[in-house]
């Protein structure tokens, strides 16, 4: 974030934890984190992430200032590098938010303007046999957030989604990149792959998997990148 934007929304962070009720250490247990880095935050010594301004508005009870991401000029915007998506890896939680994330420059989705763009980095081979395009291991993909578009999106059959699983009360967590099927008693979540190894994900109406794992769409995929290597 610009300099002067940082500034708007720490100062806006600051007055709405004087309302009755918020504090510091309960903003920081609704983002997942530990307190002190609240403490490092408004005293500008940590960075303030685009992908926590709509959970802190939400503990806040309070609109943001001027919108969760801003494009510049150029039809360009920030996307937020959130990590990998492979499958069957499940990877301990502060690998996921303890880490300050890259940020870079994307073209603006115009469909959905003022959700956030995550960007996911494919590992494996779950989604190599997808059709019309397979998504291989080194491909980035380009996705919007499913929290900011959920009252505008209806899931349907078909829709390529970042699926996130977690496991041991939440202490470890796996991304991985699915297609969609939806029955009336259940969504599936397939690999499209090769590999016979890979497996759905089945949850049914109480919305756990068959194993017990807690499954949430996360991010719907809007495009697929990759970079030609030897540069």
């Amino acid at each position: 974030m610009r300099d002067e934007m940082t500034k708007q929304y720490l100062d806006w962070i600051r007055e709405n934890l004087k309302k009755t009720g918020k504090t510091q250490s309960g903003l920081a247990s609704h983002l997942g984190i530990a307190h002190p880095q609240i403490t490092q935050l408004l005293k500008g010594n940590r960075k303030l992430k685009v992908d926590e301004l709509p959970r802190i508005a939400e503990y806040l009870e309070a609109n943001l200032p001027s919108g969760d991401v801003v494009p510049s000029s150029g039809g360009l915007t920030e996307g937020v590098v959130a990590g990998l998506v492979e499958a069957g890896a499940f990877r301990e939680v502060d690998e996921f938010d303890q880490s300050d994330r890259q940020r870079v420059a994307i073209p603006r989705d115009e469909l959905f303007p003022n959700a956030r763009q995550l960007l996911f980095d494919c590992s494996g081979d779950s989604m190599n046999d997808l059709k019309p395009r397979p998504i291989l291991p080194g491909d980035r993909l380009v996705t919007i957030s499913y929290e900011d578009v959920e009252h505008l999106v209806e899931l349907k059959s078909g829709m390529v989604v970042v699926v996130q699983r977690e496991r041991e009360g939440g202490h470890f967590r796996e991304w991985s990149v699915k297609q969609l099927e939806l029955y009336p008693d259940r969504s599936e979540f397939h690999p499209r792959s090769t590999n016979s190894k890979h497996k759905p994900i089945i949850i049914r109406q109480d919305h756990e998997a068959d194993d017990g794992v807690t499954v949430q769409v996360i991010a719907l995929v809007r495009r697929v990148m990759n970079e030609m290597p030897g540069f």
